[in-house]
């Protein structure tokens, strides 16, 4: 090959060398354009995906849960209003507080809705008495019994109260739970729930001297709130005790009196319980449910004036004329 001819070819292959880097150059331009066009989709539909979340979120409210330490709100609030934790002493009108509870939560958590209010309380063997069943058929509010023990001392509730508020942080059933206690056993609740990502904050009531709130539990909530004594007049009041007496001084009421008067008891129990509470009841006749059989006699002594403790053959003619009544509307 003379000197021309690998002239020549040196400048061909250097062609095809410019040649070639140019398809490349172009080929990874080309690529490149797919590839930002690709993430760009994507992009778009990641941020539409993000906006509908947002969206949907936007319209879902939070959620609040007021929990009620029924032992704690009766002894305080009745220490604070009449002096006294005693529930005999005094009257509480729960519907009555219970929704000014309902309206302070209202205010307090202004952009959320309530879920319900749980109100904890102990019973012998978990049966409800009238007072507890009355508040379980207020709206938006659930009871949950503990027991009582011969010390009249509550059992289990602690742990219901933890049950249901680590329950419904777990599911995101709340955002923030209003809770009214002072046992420093709920901090493990308050522990469990704040775990789940839920705010609780804690209202109490104001103790006429020092306080009534365990300082561990004041230690884990999120916020404190304290109700005074204007709060609770309006709901709490001291009861009208009465002296029965049964010596000479008092005239014993005939058999035919008080089974009168367990018919006029039986007769305000159907119209405050209805029939379902009736057909509840009838399988246990002659029998009544501790509660229903102890109210029965506290309302027959306010009505006789009389005491019926130690009376056995009155106390069967009052619950007679209790079954009597009832019966005839079967």
């Amino acid at each position: 090959m003379n000197d021309d001819d690998r002239s020549a070819a040196d400048e061909q292959h250097a062609a095809d060398e410019r040649h070639g880097a140019a398809d490349e150059q172009h080929g990874a331009g080309h690529d490149g354009g797919r590839s930002a066009a690709d993430i760009s989709a994507q992009l778009e539909r990641t941020n539409g995906l993000l906006e509908r979340m947002l969206a949907e979120v936007a319209k879902t409210p939070s959620t609040h849960a007021i929990f009620v330490d029924a032992g704690y709100l009766y002894a305080a609030a009745g220490r604070l209003a009449t002096g006294t934790e005693d529930r005999r002493a005094f009257d509480l009108d729960a519907e009555g507080l219970i929704d000014a509870l309902i309206d302070k939560a209202r205010t307090i958590f202004a952009d959320s809705r309530l879920l319900r209010v749980y109100w904890y309380d102990g019973a012998r063997r978990r049966i409800h008495t009238t007072e507890q069943q009355s508040i379980a058929e207020l709206p938006d509010v659930k009871v949950r019994l503990g027991n009582l023990n011969a010390n009249n001392q509550q059992k289990g509730v602690d742990s219901l109260i933890r049950s249901d508020l680590e329950s419904l942080a777990r599911h995101r059933a709340i955002s923030d739970a209003a809770l009214i206690g002072g046992d420093e056993d709920l901090v493990s609740a308050v522990e469990a729930a704040q775990g789940y990502g839920a705010r609780v904050h804690l209202w109490g009531i104001e103790a006429p001297e020092g306080r009534n709130q365990a300082e561990p539990l004041l230690w884990e909530v999120d916020s404190q709130r304290t109700f005074d004594l204007d709060f609770f007049k309006p709901y709490v009041s001291r009861r009208v005790v009465t002296t029965y007496e049964t010596g000479p001084a008092a005239q014993r009421p005939s058999r035919e009196d008080v089974r009168f008067v367990g018919a006029q008891i039986a007769a305000k129990w159907l119209a405050a319980r209805g029939r379902e509470a009736l057909v509840g009841l009838l399988p246990g006749h002659p029998y009544l449910p501790g509660s229903v059989d102890q109210e029965l006699l506290v309302e027959a002594e306010r009505l006789l004036q009389y005491s019926l403790r130690g009376q056995a053959d009155l106390r069967r003619a009052l619950r007679d004329g209790f079954w009597e009544h009832l019966q005839t509307l079967c």
